[in-house]
């Protein structure tokens, strides 16, 4: 797989923008408007995962909080403001957690030895 250097990705992103613009001159008008998402999806940082297309929702359709391994934990502070501002700014009713086939995070959590660092503390709440 190619590396993608920062500056292929500004690339990319003016080039979506711009297709965005030539398919609907307001789309980006629109998305400043405002966000009405109906769904709270929870899933995993994998990037084999994007919510959005694996779900074939376009922006503003689906508020989403990613972590290692989808992990929802009672003393997770971000994932804590997440649900509160989607629950009772956003008016979300329906809450989405979701995992994925062969899961790195989960593997390493069922394992014996989680080793050191941030993501063997992050898996130790599981």
């Amino acid at each position: 797989m190619a590396t993608m250097a920062l500056e292929d990705l500004l690339a990319q992103n003016r080039e979506w923008a711009a297709r965005q613009l030539a398919a609907d001159p307001e789309f980006f008008q629109r998305l400043v408007g405002g966000q009405a998402p109906h769904v709270l999806f929870i899933g995993c940082s994998d990037s084999r995962v994007p919510a959005e297309q694996i779900l074939d929702c376009g922006p503003g359709e689906l508020f989403v909080h990613r972590n290692v391994a989808n992990v929802v934990a009672y003393n997770d502070v971000n994932l804590a403001s997440v649900l509160q501002y989607a629950i009772e700014y956003l008016k979300i009713e329906d809450v989405v957690v979701c995992g994925h086939y062969d899961c790195g995070g989960v593997a390493a959590a069922c394992a014996e030895n989680l080793g050191d660092g941030y993501v063997a503390d992050w898996l130790m709440i599981t």
